[in-house]
């Protein structure tokens, strides 16, 4: 378990809602059932996003599992929105897109705070402290619990976490890209939760000898050990893999058993 800003509970593996179908008809019931599973199986973190469908991933969370379990939390985030007139997506952190994509948040999941609200990118046109200022002002207002960022350096989170705390962090890390390993430094001495997406590599990983070998001693996938590995390189990770099938929500579930020995751990910290 970890407490998210020291005091939110959650289980320490989620599930990233993104790859979750909204469009009517067969696709749409299966991400239903997808999600519902999820929950049953023991998932108390759901990451989501505007950027997902334009709300409409937002939506599909609420319809599949409104009234929430009181221990789960969806996380969702804000902060890119898209032209009415080419309808292509831009990083938008004006205070009020801001505000005004909190409100539709709290409409679609039907609450009445977001519990973690995180930034989707900085929008490098609009100072950062105004960004995240606004997010302060939002949570003093009550309609959020706490903020958190994304994709961000760690010039961005000293500069963030001057206006406001920071709960945190949604970068992408995996077993072998770790470029943000400095902002998870960071994040572990601070004890700001660090969300990792791509949190597998896009299978990639399952590609190297060395993960296939671990694999096949320990009777896992390469996927679980590479999910199994972010669980022990640090206490603050907390994992977010997504899925649209539940056979592989359940494989990804079953890493939280695996454990890795000293050498294992040593020879998958050497991959990257």
């Amino acid at each position: 378990m970890f407490r998210i800003g020291g005091d939110l509970e959650v289980g320490r593996l989620g599930f990233g809602a993104m790859h979750l179908a909204t469009e009517p008809g067969a696709v749409r019931e299966n991400a239903l059932a997808v999600a519902r599973r999820a929950v049953e199986l023991g998932i108390t973190l759901i990451d989501t996003a505007y950027l997902y469908g334009g709300g409409g991933n937002e939506e599909l969370l609420a319809d599949a599992l409104f009234p929430y379990p009181e221990e789960l939390l969806i996380t969702t985030k804000i902060g890119i929105s898209r032209s009415s007139s080419s309808g292509e997506w831009r990083y938008d952190g004006r205070p009020d897109v801001l505000r005004g994509q909190v409100d539709q948040a709290l409409r679609r999941l039907r609450v009445d705070r977001i519990e973690l609200l995180q930034l989707h990118r900085v929008d490098p046109e609009v100072p950062l402290a105004e960004q995240v200022g606004t997010l302060r002002d939002l949570r003093t207002e009550g309609k959020i619990g706490r903020i958190g960022l994304s994709e961000v350096t760690v010039d961005e989170l000293a500069q963030a976490r001057a206006v406001v705390d920071i709960a945190s962090v949604q970068n992408r890390y995996n077993l072998l890209d770790r470029e943000h390993e400095p902002v998870l430094a960071v994040c572990e001495e601070a004890g700001i939760a660090f969300l990792p997406w791509r949190t597998v590599a896009w299978g990639d990983a399952g590609a190297r000898a060395e993960v296939a070998a671990i694999a096949s001693e320990s009777d896992a996938t390469p996927t679980q050990v590479a999910l199994a590995w972010l669980l022990a390189h640090s206490p603050v990770i907390l994992p977010i893999p997504g899925t649209s099938r539940i056979d592989h929500l359940t494989e990804n579930l079953a890493a939280q058993e695996l454990r890795l020995n000293r050498e294992q751990r040593e020879l998958l910290d050497g991959l990257a």
